[in-house]
């Protein structure tokens, strides 16, 4: 699975590192050391993928993400972030930004291509009509009867329980921060808390029983269904 692939980074041991491991990999590579180097390549070059370290002399990563995101032309482009082991508050903005996943540093090479590899199999599948039906080993919600079941037993589940699955379901392996998803299915209810995202993803797992292990925790970020 080649794929042309911009890593900006201002550490030149690692950006070297991420560069040759990818190379390695049989991946075409485009290098940035600064946000504005990035941002100009991406529009020279059009990659399959940005691997993007949030912290970078002049315009932050979070920011060259922002602008990727609000240009049409790249919403869709796949966006991995590097971050520091402190940077939660800086990931979690990346995901609210759009960010499709992010590897900590230090990370080891075949953590980092592990990741890439599952971000371009997401972004060149074919993606469904809405499909009716989203299955996953035991587990099956059926959209248009508003139904769930997990080996052939029915789970009865709120309308959130079932929105908030549904919107982890139609993302396999993409992480979904808390803010995100109080926005895709709590909208414009501004006395609902993060905190609320967290005790309904504790009684939705334990709703789904033996499939409840298919909804993963990201911890300081949100959450993520198993690929």
């Amino acid at each position: 699975m080649s794929a042309r692939i911009l890593v900006v980074d201002d550490e030149p041991d690692l950006l070297e590192l991420v560069r040759f491991n990818l190379a390695q990999a049989g991946h075409d590579v485009l290098t940035a050391t600064t946000g504005q180097e990035g941002l100009d390549a991406v529009r020279r070059a059009e990659p399959d993928l940005v691997v993007l370290d949030l912290m970078l002399p002049d315009v932050s990563g979070t920011e060259v993400c922002r602008r990727l995101r609000a240009d049409p032309a790249h919403q869709e482009l796949p966006i991995l972030m590097l971050t520091a082991k402190g940077e939660e508050v800086d990931r979690v903005v990346g995901f609210e930004l759009g960010a499709d996943d992010y590897v900590t540093k230090p990370f080891s090479p075949r953590e980092l291509l592990l990741r890439v590899q599952a971000i371009l199999r997401r972004s060149r599948s074919t993606p469904e009509a809405a499909p009716h039906r989203l299955r996953h080993d035991l587990l099956e919600l059926d959209r248009d009867r508003h139904s769930c079941t997990v080996d052939g037993e029915p789970v009865d589940l709120t309308a959130k329980e079932f929105r908030l699955l549904e919107q982890l379901m139609t993302r396999p392996g993409r992480v979904m921060s808390r803010q995100r998803l109080l926005g895709d299915v709590w909208g414009s209810e501004i006395t609902v808390t993060e905190r609320t995202i967290d005790t309904h993803l504790k009684r939705l797992r334990e709703k789904l029983g033996a499939a409840g292990d298919l909804i993963e925790t990201v911890r300081g970020v949100g959450y993520r269904f198993k690929e």
